[in-house]
């Protein structure tokens, strides 16, 4: 069993250097859109390690005290560090935004956005509906494009647009080692210096020992060289059950076609989690953060069609994590699991008005586009019916998804028969 995605995994090692070889090529060697080149040509490893210094480098940030890594921390899964639903930014780290930032691991073979995405296990004819970008709502078509966002959002770095970010980057530590990767004039150019900031952060995100490891406890069990406990493998067994759990429709997690399950089908889904009434911008009644259709994205907010729908996140490492779905309504894994149990067969439990009364209507999706909620199993039931998961199923699918976080050392007996 472990033939197949060991090979995969050091064909991906292999070929990331080749891949990125094309787009270096494109970026230094050849005219750029400003019709200018980098006076340097940086390999792949000299921009990882730009890449990592910037994204470390807090006084690219309006506030000075604001970097990438302040909302995408390594010791989480270069997710966010603390249970904020939302984490502050802005001038002022005072502002706070709608969604939590997701994780960055795992996201090399994320496919651009598309309304029509057609890939599928025996079929490449068939729709399956929007799919790939990245952020919640895949409004970036590429790693690329994702970095600029956290650099220019107001409630974020805040900087006001490319050039101040780098006059910032000028006066920052990071010049030096900007300049000695793209030259000593380099910054001098801002929109050629841009061009080479977002280069560099986008080959760090994409380098495989930091950001694709493979090292969880599943892993290990893929490659025959654990089992897993008791209550993971009924939690295994309930994730993958199309009569249960069902996690795995969206979630995968098998090895499809040589590829290392990265628990994610990058599709869009409405799920109709509850209002997060934490959040500032939810005071306002009227204001409804709808996904796909806006508001942060504006290009499809004409499709009512895809109002609530949200990118799929994987759930690798997602044991690490504080806040859950969208809007970081819940802030344990339990809670999140069970939402699903909960939502049709007794949203009473789920959803609250204004003043906190139970209600059986989602609270965060209004009466126009609920006909976009998924009804796929564990969805779809009446409310009264007997969930699809008892308590106990969820605690187990809880139990398998801790062995999803990275950093699992194999015992040396090699058995592992033990709950770890």
């Amino acid at each position: 069993m472990s033939r197949t995605p060991v090979n995969a995994l050091s064909r991906f090692l292999r070929r990331w250097p080749l891949a990125l070889a094309a787009t270096l090529l494109c970026a230094t060697a050849a005219p750029s859109f400003y019709g200018t080149r980098f006076e340097h040509q940086p390999d792949a490893a000299t921009l990882t390690e730009l890449g990592r210094v910037l994204f470390f480098d807090r006084s690219l940030s309006a506030s000075g005290r604001m970097a990438c890594a302040s909302c995408h921390d390594p010791a989480h899964a270069y997710g966010p560090p603390n249970g904020l639903s939302a984490q502050k930014g802005g001038p002022h780290l005072d502002q706070v935004g709608l969604r939590p930032p997701p994780s960055l691991m795992y996201r090399a073979a994320t496919p651009s956005f598309s309304e029509h995405y057609q890939e599928s296990e025996g079929d490449d004819s068939i729709d399956n509906g929007p799919t790939g970008g990245f952020t919640w709502d895949g409004r970036a078509a590429s790693v690329h494009d994702q970095a600029a966002l956290p650099l220019l959002a107001a409630n974020e770095m805040a900087n006001a647009n490319p050039a101040e970010v780098i006059t910032r980057l000028a006066r920052s530590p990071s010049a030096a080692p900007f300049q000695a990767a793209f030259g000593p004039h380099v910054l001098t150019q801002p929109e050629l210096a841009w061009k080479g900031l977002l280069l560099a952060l986008e080959v760090f995100q994409q380098h495989p020992p930091t950001f694709s490891p493979y090292s969880s406890k599943y892993d290990a069990f893929l490659r025959g060289q654990v089992q897993l406990a008791p209550a993971e493998q009924r939690g295994f067994e309930a994730f993958n059950d199309p009569r249960r759990g069902n996690c795995a429709s969206c979630h995968i997690s098998a090895i499809k076609r040589g590829t290392w399950p990265r628990f994610t089908d990058d599709g869009l889904i409405a799920l109709g989690v509850p209002r997060n009434r934490s959040l500032p911008a939810n005071a306002d009644p009227a204001f409804f953060d709808l996904g796909l259709c806006g508001p942060l994205r504006t290009d499809l907010k004409d499709h009512p069609a895809y109002c609530g729908l949200f990118k799929t996140p994987s759930l690798r490492n997602v044991a690490t994590r504080q806040a859950f779905f969208h809007n970081g309504v819940y802030h344990r894994l339990d809670e999140a699991v069970r939402f699903y149990t909960l939502r049709d067969t007794q949203p009473q439990r789920v959803y609250r008005d204004a003043q906190g009364r139970p209600q059986r209507v989602p609270d965060d999706l209004p009466a126009a586009y609920r006909a976009n909620l998924n009804q796929d199993a564990p969805f779809g039931q009446k409310p009264g019916d007997k969930p699809r998961l008892t308590e106990a199923e969820v605690q187990d699918i809880v139990a398998f998804l801790k062995t999803l976080s990275d950093g699992y050392v194999v015992p040396k007996t090699g058995t592992a028969l033990a709950a770890r």
